[in-house]
């Protein structure tokens, strides 16, 4: 009996010589493409690779309104790329971008600077993680079709002591997943709030019940005996104030967390993403707005002894903190509702919060005008200076610095 068959062979010594071959067709292949990052990367090549957004790529499908990952096939003509960009973890490394063709570079879709051709731009992460203080950016490129013409890394400067840094071509990444502090945080603040409310109620019954009266602030007719109009900084009037300041803090740090800049100096507070860097942040917030809100009686002082007005300012700072209280304590509510419906949270945008925002402070201008001229016998050409100085230009103010 043959063990094997007349046409083959148990052995082929040109077999055998073909498997050393083979690998070193495969060695010379993937030497270069080691070699070139041994060798750097970047300007001068100055720079070791740490990662490489070749298979990272996103690009955003109308059909399902997201963005999906790129594929050569369906997105070659498409004109903007997008990736994630991982900032607190990569904080000491430096992000390398260039283009053969000039483009944009936009940074959470705003536009950043231009990128012109065949050039390295060269962004240090600590600086964008002390602008945005976020974990994470969205990056976009935009400018020629398709991603063979972009490169992007994230880069280390070489020292004189280093080594070279070989990374692999993968396409598999494994990243640690990304925990975020933000919805324990406002968590624990809204119950913060509630018991603050709580504590008002059962213990500041009367005033409570006047402060959130819609009733009582719509109404022009206002008795002057009461105590809460006489004595504005008396010690339950400032705690419904601090109240008021606990609850701006609270929607100013949510809106924040949406990613929206309510104001260009959005890093003086915030020192980092941890939960005890959000708690001190709250707290800071807090107490600046309660000052702000004092400053506002004394501006009230002022200009109201400038216009013979005195009799009023404390009825007006009344009114001021009471519709201020009724419009961001619903606020505070509606965001926490829409906040708990997890398929809405992902699409903020800035008119949202400056639409009804404008709406309040206008609706509240004209109900200050008609309290006031009920109350006061003064020309109501004086009467809407007044008002301007103390309400329209600060609103206007805010709206220039503010979105």
């Amino acid at each position: 009996m043959k063990l094997f068959p007349s046409n083959t062979q148990p052995f082929s010594l040109s077999a055998v010589l073909r498997v050393p071959a083979l690998f070193s067709l495969l060695l010379a292949l993937t030497l270069p493409a080691v070699r070139s990052s041994a060798q750097g990367i970047g300007p001068d090549q100055q720079f070791f690779p740490v990662h490489d957004f070749r298979n990272d790529w996103m690009v955003y499908d109308a059909a399902y309104k997201t963005y999906i990952p790129y594929i050569d096939e369906l997105h070659e003509s498409v004109t903007s790329v997008s990736f994630f960009l991982d900032v607190e973890s990569n904080r000491r490394y430096s992000l390398l971008i260039s283009t053969r063709q000039d483009g944009y570079l936009f940074i959470d879709a705003a536009l950043r600077r231009k990128l012109p051709a065949d050039t390295w731009q060269v962004i240090n992460l600590d600086s964008l993680y002390r602008v945005y203080r976020k974990p994470e950016l969205f990056i976009t490129l935009y400018g020629s079709p398709g991603v063979e013409d972009k490169m992007v890394y994230v880069g280390h400067r070489k020292t004189a002591a280093q080594k070279a840094v070989v990374t692999t071509s993968s396409p598999l990444t494994i990243l640690p997943r990304r925990l975020s502090v933000y919805p324990d945080f406002f968590t624990l603040v809204l119950l913060f709030i509630v018991a603050v409310n709580a504590f008002l109620f059962n213990f500041h019954h009367r005033a409570f019940l006047r402060f959130f009266s819609l009733t009582d602030l719509l109404s022009v007719n206002t008795r002057d005996e009461l105590f809460m109009i006489n004595r504005p900084v008396s010690r339950v009037n400032l705690l419904f104030v601090l109240n008021l300041s606990f609850i701006i803090a609270y929607l100013y740090l949510f809106i924040q967390s949406k990613n929206i800049d309510i104001f260009s100096s959005r890093a003086l507070f915030l020192k980092g993403q941890g939960f005890g860097d959000l708690i001190t942040t709250f707290f800071e917030l807090s107490g600046l707005a309660f000052l702000m809100l004092l400053s506002k009686y004394v501006f009230l002082l002022a200009i109201g002894g400038l216009y013979k007005l005195e009799e009023i300012v404390n009825l007006h700072f009344f009114k001021v903190i009471q519709s201020s209280l009724l419009f961001f304590s619903a606020g505070a509510v509606g965001v926490a509702t829409i906040a708990a419906n997890a398929a809405i949270t992902g699409a903020w945008q800035s008119t949202w919060l400056l639409i009804p925002l404008v709406g309040f402070y206008v609706g509240r201008l004209a109900l200050l005008y008609a309290v006031i001229a009920n109350r006061a016998a003064i020309k109501n050409l004086y009467l809407f200076s007044y008002l301007c100085i103390v309400e329209l230009i600060p609103l206007i103010i805010g709206i220039r610095f503010a979105l």
